[in-house]
């Protein structure tokens, strides 16, 4: 993946029968089961696979020169399964259950190369993007199609588009060609006054993205997680766990990590090298492994009122409901503390456990308050009583 380019997940890996209004289901896509959720990286050795699957990481997204016999192996060995860009290469291993899903090109709405280094052309067309779809599904139609956009899905200006600066119009064509949605953009690292240190760009991605594909396609974010080619600033632990979860709160379906950071030297697995963000990744993880169920489920529309006391400084929530639970997920989207009140509907005495916090709140009549800091995120499991 290029700078500014691709990270990810997936709760429903849409495309072949369609059952009723939900994303599609493939008989050789990934299973598609309220416990699963896909974690991904981007284009890694799978040299890594097993430390990666360490710290929760059930996918890989694109392979260098591959596939092989020997990286579907190792692949396989780690347990972690593959989406890949779909060539008469990669068809000779259709077989394999290793593999789950085909992918496009990366970030085809940005302006492209030109040969012998002339300069940068227009982005390729939608409708070309919905061409190549269809002859990956006429080759494969028992697999989902990714396609990863680059960061005109959240930011209008971004000139990486060349002429198609400030189109957002076209995404709804773009996403025509695919069963799976992905963007990215990094603002934690980013060297654009406009997009950073501002972090609310993920979950706006998210939103709009989700617009523009429908119900019936499942979302994906990819996620910074080093500095990728800025030596002054680099997405810290806190910064990647507050773009992981306002992502999620949003409804990305999927998650897609990018490891490479390029200066001041070129690591590819930087997430594994930075020792704080590996395990603050692997403790992002196993909270998103225990939760799938959860986030797999509706959201609850009418479940909560939540109401920050600084009008300027907007939160980021949905409800959700499993077993004997209500969760409230919750996000603060500036970077200024502000209070935050929560009303659940039915008004009854509650306790709040606040995961990932070792602390507890009491919700009288079902209402609670509690600070948020600069983009914290507030994770909470209600039951009733106590």
């Amino acid at each position: 993946m290029r700078i500014g380019t691709f990270v990810v997940l997936l709760a429903a890996w849409a495309g072949g029968a369609r059952g009723g209004d939900g994303p599609a289901t493939f008989s050789k896509g990934p299973p598609d089961r309220p416990e699963d959720f896909p974690i991904a990286v981007w284009l890694q050795d799978t040299a890594n696979a097993e430390k990666y699957r360490a710290v929760g990481v059930n996918l890989y997204v694109g392979l260098w020169r591959g596939p092989t016999v020997e990286q579907l192996d190792a692949l396989d060995a780690a347990g972690i399964r593959l989406i890949v860009g779909q060539s008469r290469k990669s068809l000779a291993f259709r077989d394999r259950p290793t593999i789950v899903g085909w992918m496009h090109d990366d970030e085809p709405d940005n302006a492209q190369a030109l040969e012998k280094g002339k300069g940068y052309g227009p982005p390729v067309p939608p409708e070309t993007i919905v061409d190549r779809y269809r002859a990956m599904k006429d080759a494969d139609p028992d697999r989902p199609v990714l396609l990863n956009l680059g960061q005109g899905v959240a930011w209008d200006g971004w000139y990486g588009r060349g002429v198609r600066t400030n189109h957002p119009e076209d995404y709804p064509a773009y996403v025509e060609g695919c069963d799976i949605a992905s963007f990215d953009i990094y603002p934690a690292c980013s060297r654009d006054e406009a997009v950073a240190g501002k972090l609310w760009y993920v979950p706006l991605g998210v939103e709009r993205l989700r617009k523009w594909a429908g119900e019936k396609k499942p979302v994906w974010c990819c996620i910074e997680t080093t500095r990728i080619d800025n030596e002054d600033r680099k997405a810290t632990p806190a910064e990647i766990r507050s773009e992981v979860w306002m992502a999620l709160i949003r409804g990305a379906k999927g998650l897609i990590y990018f490891c490479h950071q390029f200066k001041p030297t070129f690591v590819e697995a930087g997430l594994l090298a930075d020792e704080a963000v590996a395990r603050e990744v692997a403790s992002i993880n196993a909270r998103i492994r225990e939760l799938a169920p959860v986030l797999n489920s509706p959201d609850v529309p009418d479940g909560a009122s939540v109401t920050s006391s600084d009008e300027a400084i907007p939160i980021a929530w949905v409800v959700k409901r499993h077993g004997d639970a209500t969760y409230v997920l919750a996000a603060s989207l500036r970077e200024a503390p502000t209070e935050v009140k929560i009303q659940l509907p039915d008004r009854a005495d509650a306790k709040v456990e606040v995961l990932d916090e070792s602390r507890t709140l009491d919700a009288p009549a079902g209402g609670w308050s509690d600070r948020f800091t600069g983009y914290q995120v507030h994770l909470y499991r209600v039951r009733a009583g106590g």
